[in-house]
């Protein structure tokens, strides 16, 4: 990770002696990130220094990390790289066999269960309000009681949806199991694909969030979850276009009257 660049030159015999290990376990360690073997891995650490130095010819800072030493400009311009790219990584790595399947389940579900603690409930909270301005059931639970409560009387035909940025968030977790042994479809939204929450559920959204120094965790990963949560949403939408776009003006009409406005404007 710290040279993607001199790694994807090097040979496997080459990396493994680096790291003191053995050739096989090289080979076993790009499997496990699901790559077919270390040709695709110097591929992809090659696509990945190519990114980073196009990033830096035109402008974006060397590092995401905070230092005492930058500037208030400088700590911007982290910020709005590291957010902007992790958006961009999103989007590219994004499995939209994955995101049909969501859009299937939510689009025809008899209601929607959303559970996401602390800063996944902040996406959590803005699905549910999507998902129900376009007259669809749907229901947010952003504490662990209550979403057990919520899982344990879904039924076939329910659909439960689970943020979680790390993927071991436990009462997200034990909130999905109950949905999914109660027969509910069952979809994750998480960093990282082979968490405990991913292997819970039926159909797996998964983000591609960068950190910097104070944003370390679920904070870092609001800003992308937003993003997916988008991405569901619209395709959603999509499958009812007249009828979303009619319920979306009847909600800003109504919306309007509290701005001393008469409906319509």
């Amino acid at each position: 990770m710290a040279d993607p660049a001199g790694i994807s030159e090097s040979s496997i015999t080459a990396v493994a002696r680096q790291c003191q290990t053995s050739e096989t376990t090289v080979l076993r360690f790009c499997r496990a990130i699901g790559l077919a073997g270390y040709p695709e891995l110097r591929i992809a650490l090659a696509r990945a220094a190519q990114g980073e130095e196009t990033d830096h010819q035109q402008g974006a800072p060397v590092s995401n990390v905070i230092t005492a030493s930058d500037t208030l400009a400088e700590v911007v311009a982290k910020i709005t790289h590291a957010d902007s790219r992790a958006i961009e990584d999103t989007g590219a790595a994004l499995d939209l066999s994955m995101l049909e399947a969501a859009v299937e389940l939510v689009a025809t579900a008899n209601r929607v269960d959303i559970y996401g603690i602390g800063a996944s409930a902040l996406a959590g909270q803005d699905l549910h309000h999507k998902l129900h301005r376009i007259g669809l059931v749907s229901f947010m639970w952003p504490e662990g009681h209550l979403a057990l409560t919520s899982a344990a009387v879904l039924q076939e035909g329910d659909v439960a949806i689970a943020i979680s940025h790390t993927g071991t968030t436990v009462d997200t977790v034990d909130a999905l199991r109950v949905a999914r042994r109660r027969q509910a479809a069952t979809i994750a939204v998480t960093n990282f694909a082979r968490s405990p929450l991913a292997a819970t559920a039926d159909v797996v959204l998964t983000t591609a969030a960068r950190e910097t120094t104070f944003r370390s965790g679920t904070m870092s990963s609001r800003i992308v979850q937003l993003a997916l949560v988008d991405y569901l949403y619209a395709g959603v939408a999509l499958r009812s276009y007249r009828s979303t776009l009619d319920s979306l003006e009847r909600t800003t009409a109504e919306v309007a009257t509290r701005h001393g406005l008469p409906p319509g404007h």
